[in-house]
């Protein structure tokens, strides 16, 4: 299996790299020949989206689209179809993904997708994969705020899980049960 980590954070060794860490430590653990590789955005010459379309108004049956820039998304994006399972990661910086996290976002979005989904009236939507490749993934997502519903004790969240399930598995992963996490998304056993 190849294991692609795309890690979003400025700030390498702090939260969101350690649970990135964690999976990866999961993953190993199912699969010890896992082939990993880790990308931190941040080390990257990724420029941002022209949005000139040409990689959404390009015909193809390869996997993905070749954007119009030369930068290092050319290697990344190599990775990406060769990986059979991802993790994207990223902090909450001001409500949002970090900046280097929506760009990368914002350069794969018709790089990978077809322009052909629709919803309501709304047609030419990057809905459909390029590539017929069935891949796993996780995105993990940490925030320094935990809303005041999620401090509350584990009693009181087994309780609230039995009227609302995803609730205990969102109080969960706030203080960091990673293991629990990549269980759910059967990384690990």
């Amino acid at each position: 299996m190849n294991l692609l980590a795309i890690v979003g954070s400025p700030r390498k060794g702090k939260a969101t790299d350690t649970l990135v860490d964690k999976a990866i430590e999961g993953a190993r653990s199912k699969d010890p020949d896992c082939d990993v590789k880790k990308i931190h955005l941040m080390d990257q010459n990724i420029e941002y989206c022209r949005n000139c379309l040409v990689c959404r108004d390009t015909k193809t049956d390869e996997p993905y689209v070749k954007c119009v820039i030369r930068d290092d998304m050319d290697i990344i994006c190599k990775d990406l179809v060769r990986a059979d399972a991802l993790i994207m990661a990223t902090p909450v910086h001001m409500g949002y993904a970090t900046a280097a996290m929506t760009a990368f976002l914002a350069r794969i979005v018709w790089t990978f997708s077809r322009p052909e989904g629709r919803s309501l009236n709304i047609s030419g939507l990057p809905t459909i994969p390029r590539s017929k490749k069935k891949r796993k993934a996780i995105i993990i997502v940490p925030s320094g705020i935990i809303p005041p519903l999620y401090r509350i004790s584990v009693e009181v969240c087994v309780e609230i899980h039995m009227l609302f399930p995803c609730q205990f598995r969102i109080y969960k992963w706030f203080i960091g049960d990673i293991r629990n996490l990549l269980f759910q998304f059967r990384i690990v056993p």
